[in-house]
């Protein structure tokens, strides 16, 4: 993943250093191209590539904050339906009781 950019800041210096080289060249030049062609674009680059594994790692904080072993509050205990505490191992975690929503098969006489 790394080396796309190592490339680019390897050309960027390399710009750099022909510019303040050059006889028509100066070291400001020299550093505006390496800020303007290397540091800055990088840094915007890197930050949206970055982007998914900020995202990954939110979640993943979320997650551990909200773990299933954790107690909850009291409140929202004393908030609970009765009906959602039955046993619902044959539930696909609905609320909904199971086979709720299925008719009966229909037999013909």
């Amino acid at each position: 993943m790394y080396i796309v950019p190592i490339a680019w800041m390897f050309v960027v210096v390399l710009m750099t250093v022909a510019e303040a080289t050059s006889t028509q060249g100066t070291l400001l030049g020299a550093f505006f191209t390496f800020v303007l062609y290397g540091l800055l674009p990088l840094a915007i680059v890197m930050y949206l590539l970055g982007t998914p594994s900020r995202w990954r790692a939110r979640r993943a904080a979320d997650a551990a904050e909200q773990a299933p072993g954790d107690v909850a509050p009291a409140d929202e205990s004393a908030r609970a339906d009765p009906a959602d505490t039955a046993d619902t191992a044959d539930s696909d975690g609905s609320g909904h009781p199971p086979g709720a929503g299925i008719a009966p098969k229909r037999e013909e006489p």
